[in-house]
């Protein structure tokens, strides 16, 4: 006797998740479903959603690691489930991170002995690490002025204009006033002499960025150094530096051994550093390392022992995974000074590939310099008729994700394409991204330029008075200038 049951109509495991009702009912957005869905639904109707996001290799916009090797993936799946807190649980984990803490402080020149032990913590990146490091300098700042009976209820930061948002959100959320020296037209990172210039007593820090967001100008930091020692000197004040090394903290000490920026500088008491960024890990992984022991306040470390041992921890958060640790880990093994020192050259030797390129076109200025994080900074000579703004949007066409933006003040007027050359990016990538530009100058030279722009500005005369167009006039102008563009393109399309 055949022995036979119904399918029910909700179960997908026998027929394709496209033949099934799942795909054709509409996804929960705001409140959670009342029924559940059989996995591979869930699984295809989410991996579908995804594809509409942009192509992470092709993302210039980002300074963020976009590949790993398969080992090192590997090492992350088998640790994903891993909760960084729990030390007692996973010592090894634990252990890992201190090597990494005491690699890094080596390399940016801490002053340690043979066997002496690093001062520093992993975070979830440099936005955290500067949260810390700033709440040391703060904490530091404020018994100094309570021993010598002062007030000390306004500290300051004094920074450039060109710093990330980060140093935006310390000062907000912690109460910090951030004095920030403007910029101009052709300087675009912090001056040492105006930023010197601004440090008073309640000045907590000197935060130096090594390796600006906008440009990736590495900051004299050596300058800074030199004239804060020299006030301190003459006022009697010790304020300290900071260096924000998000982006240039595992650059430097490979392509510019030499430069003077780290802990060979004595004001410089911390520095943070992303490790998802060129340390070569996926996002979420950044550090922070101190001089010495004197320079993190002892209030500010919690000890915790419920989860099974003594645990010392100074973090903004609690949980975290163990993945991005244990990737650091393995990058800084496997590659070593010299595999990291031969990416970092070929990143550098794509960047001036795609800025010969860029200049071929003689098109733009180039913003960036040849010395600092790999990336190419670029704005348009000529943008009357049409702007970076409108380069990015077109570009966008063949995958590539290129952000324009304007400077901070006071250099607001210009305005820059960026490209962030990482290790991803190969020398092909380079040379077919200079070609899709060109394609998309010669699109831009085609179209109408500004058209809703010029005509919502263009202004009228009568009897003396200047009277605006309606929008209804507007819209209308626009709409014969397209027809007129679209009219003319058709001339040119038929066959010869």
């Amino acid at each position: 006797m055949v022995l036979s049951k119904t399918v029910s109509q909700s179960d997908v495991s026998i027929s394709s998740t496209f033949g099934s009702r799942y795909v054709r009912a509409s996804l929960p957005r705001f409140k959670m479903g009342e029924n559940s869905i059989p996995k591979e639904a869930a699984y295809q109707i989410i991996n579908d959603e995804l594809m509409l996001d942009g192509n992470p290799r092709l993302n210039l916009a980002s300074f963020v690691t976009t590949w790993m090797e398969p080992e090192c993936d590997k090492l992350i799946m088998a640790s994903v489930n891993k909760n960084y807190v729990d030390m007692d649980e996973y010592p090894v984990t634990t252990e890992l991170q201190n090597r990494c803490v005491n690699m890094i402080a080596h390399l940016f020149n801490a002053p340690l002995g043979e066997v002496e032990t690093a001062v520093g913590v992993g975070t979830v990146g440099s936005s955290e690490a500067i949260m810390l490091a700033g709440l040391a300098f703060k904490r530091k700042w404020q018994n100094k002025m309570k021993a010598l009976g002062k007030p000390f209820d306004k500290p300051n930061i004094v920074t450039g204009a060109n710093v990330q948002v980060c140093w935006e959100k310390f000062a907000r959320y912690f109460e910090v006033e951030l004095k920030e020296v403007k910029l101009r037209d052709g300087y675009y990172v912090m001056d040492p002499e105006k930023a010197v210039e601004m440090v008073d007593e309640n000045t907590i820090c000197v935060a130096a960025i090594l390796g600006s967001t906008l440009n990736g100008e590495f900051e004299d930091v050596k300058r800074v150094n030199d004239l804060l020692v020299k006030k301190n000197k003459e006022t009697g004040w010790d304020t300290p530096i900071h260096v924000d090394a998000a982006s240039g903290g595992f650059i430097a000490p490979f392509l510019y051994p030499e430069l003077e920026w780290d802990f060979r500088l004595p004001l410089v008491k911390s520095i943070n550093v992303s490790g998802h960024k060129y340390g070569l890990v996926y996002a979420g992984i950044g550090w922070v390392i101190w001089r010495n022991k004197e320079d993190l306040p002892d209030e500010l470390i919690f000890h915790i022992n419920y989860l099974g041992a003594d645990q010392p921890t100074f973090t903004l958060n609690f949980s975290k995974g163990s993945s991005q640790i244990i990737a650091q880990y393995y990058q800084l093994i496997r590659l070593g000074r010299e595999g990291y020192t031969n990416i970092m050259e070929n990143c550098q030797e794509n960047a001036n590939i795609l800025k010969e390129g860029l200049e071929k076109t003689g098109r733009f200025n180039i913003v960036s310099k040849d010395h600092g994080v790999p990336l190419v900074a670029f704005s348009l000579k000529d943008n009357s008729y049409h702007n970076e703004f409108e380069v990015s949007d077109l570009l966008r066409r063949f995958g590539w994700i290129v952000p324009a933006y304007t400077m901070p003040p006071d250099a607001q007027h210009i305005t820059v394409l960026r490209v962030v050359i990482r290790e991803d990016f190969s020398r092909t990538l380079a040379e077919r991204l200079v070609s899709d530009i060109v394609k998309v100058l010669h699109e831009l030279d085609s179209l109408p330029g500004k058209v809703a722009e010029k005509l919502t500005t263009e202004e009228n005369v009568e009897l003396g008075k200047i009277v605006k167009k309606t929008a209804e006039e507007v819209q209308r102008d626009i709409t014969i200038a397209w027809r007129k563009f679209v009219a003319d393109r058709k001339k040119t399309m038929g066959v010869c």
